[in-house]
């Protein structure tokens, strides 16, 4: 059986910092790969690989794949995301192909999970807060006279979304000692069941939860979701994290909660991806906000070109990808 010919479709930084040297070797062994990466595919070197390409390994700074560069790569007939959404690639005209798209969203998911559940953790034994009180004070902390309400004892955690990070956030967070709470218009309460946890509206979640953590993708009906009313709404010292996407909440009614000591927040993610230097969350102490750093980094990479050669592996052996990207499901994921 002839092997496919195949072609990496990414920025070049990306395809040299997820694809290291035994993923090369790999995907050489399974396909005819074409040299170089294609990050244009106007170009010279794009027009000439293209119309033998039958699978595209394609990762972050992938070009849209519209009509016109479709119709000169005639023999397409798979796509290998190496990173999590493929909304930014995948045009309607891939899916008006019946073009068979998958991706490392599931590989992407892991990291981001494990964020939330250190942060939700950190968060209810405020750790970040005392570590600075403590370099500021330089003296024994009094164990004994702490808040009752400090500590992660009997907690409620809200999941807002059960998409696959929300699921796995949940599954993490089973065999510790918190009261768990979803909300999820797409979830029955028997699905919910299986994850442990109780199938809340979207206001009770934000009413009850002593942390609710957003996991819900950037769609038009999602965008502003957590407004001012849900987030004043929050119990007094409740924790807001957020690893979905910045424009889901209202900031600027965030920010009038956090400055005034109602809530704090934890946010991977803001929109703008980097606030103006003026922002009040850069300065509010009940505000932690790190770099967009909850996905897939460093050595975390690996895990994202594991799965991309395995679902190689098996379009190559004629296997369905173990995990699809379904048309019917783009208004669902992220």
């Amino acid at each position: 059986m002839s092997r496919p010919v195949a072609a990496l479709a990414m920025a070049p930084r990306a395809a040299a910092a997820v694809l290291d040297d035994g993923a090369m070797t790999a995907l050489r062994g399974l396909c005819d790969l074409a040299d170089g990466v294609l990050d244009d595919f106007t170009s010279p070197a794009a027009r000439a690989v293209l119309p033998d390409v039958e699978l595209l390994v394609t990762g972050w700074g992938c070009p849209p794949l519209d009509a016109a560069v479709l119709a000169g790569a005639p023999r397409l007939r798979a796509v290998v995301h190496t990173a999590g959404s493929v909304r930014g690639h995948v045009t309607e005209a891939c899916w008006d192909r019946g073009i068979a798209v998958t991706s490392a969203a599931a590989a992407n998911a892991v990291p981001v999970a494990e964020y939330t559940v250190a942060m939700i953790l950190l968060s209810g034994k405020r750790v970040l807060e005392r570590a600075r009180d403590h370099r500021a004070a330089r003296r024994a902390g009094d164990s004994l006279g702490v808040s009752p309400h400090l500590g992660n004892y009997g907690r409620t955690v809200g999941i807002l979304s059960a998409s696959m990070i929300g699921r796995r956030v949940l599954g993490l967070l089973r065999p510790h000692d918190f009261r768990l709470l979803v909300h999820d218009p797409h979830l029955t309460a028997a699905e919910a069941a299986q994850l442990g946890a109780e199938p809340v509206s979207l206001a009770e979640l934000f009413a009850r939860g002593d942390v609710v953590s957003v996991h819900t993708p950037l769609l038009p009906e999602t965008r502003g979701l957590v407004g001012r009313e849900l987030i004043a709404s929050m119990r007094p010292d409740a924790v807001l994290i957020n690893t979905a996407r910045g424009a889901v909440l209202d900031q600027d009614a965030l920010a009038e909660a956090t400055g005034a000591g109602r809530i704090r927040a934890i946010l991977d993610v803001t929109d703008p991806e980097v606030l103006p230097p003026g922002h009040p969350l850069w300065t509010d102490g009940n505000v932690l906000i790190t770099p967009h750093l909850a996905g897939s980094q460093g050595n975390e990479l690996r895990r994202l070109a594991e799965l991309a050669v395995a679902e190689v592996t098996r379009w190559a052996g004629g296997q369905a990808f173990a995990h699809p990207v379904r048309r019917e499901r783009l208004g669902m994921i992220a």
